[in-house]
């Protein structure tokens, strides 16, 4: 008699347990994502490779087409047609210059 109903039992907390997993599992996945450091700090005067980088969001030895992807996800997220800054176009432009060599850092237009 006491082993129907240890097995009942057995079952009834076995179900409870997927239960409760199965949701624990849900609201791990339903968590919103880690949020990403951005670069805190403004713009020197003249940019470097590293604030470039920084800007771009990419390392500083990233290979061409992996640079020009981060600018144009960069600038569509930033245009200024888009509600975005001139200024910001502008500087995320120069970092895309300065990643890909055609200029060597040296200071672009500022308004």
């Amino acid at each position: 008699m006491a082993t129907p109903f240890l097995a009942g039992l057995a079952v009834a907390a076995a179900a409870a347990a997927g239960r409760c997993s199965i949701r624990a599992w849900q609201a791990f996945k339903a968590r919103p994502p880690p949020v990403r450091r951005f670069y805190q700090g403004g713009f020197q005067a003249t940019m470097n490779r590293r604030e470039a980088a920084l800007v771009l969001g990419v390392r500083d030895r990233t290979p061409t087409d992996k640079i020009k992807e981060a600018h144009r996800r960069v600038m569509v997220a930033n245009h200024p047609d888009a509600g975005g800054s001139h200024y910001l176009a502008s500087k995320i432009n120069e970092a895309k210059e300065v990643m890909l060599g055609k200029t060597n850092g040296g200071g672009g237009s500022v308004f």
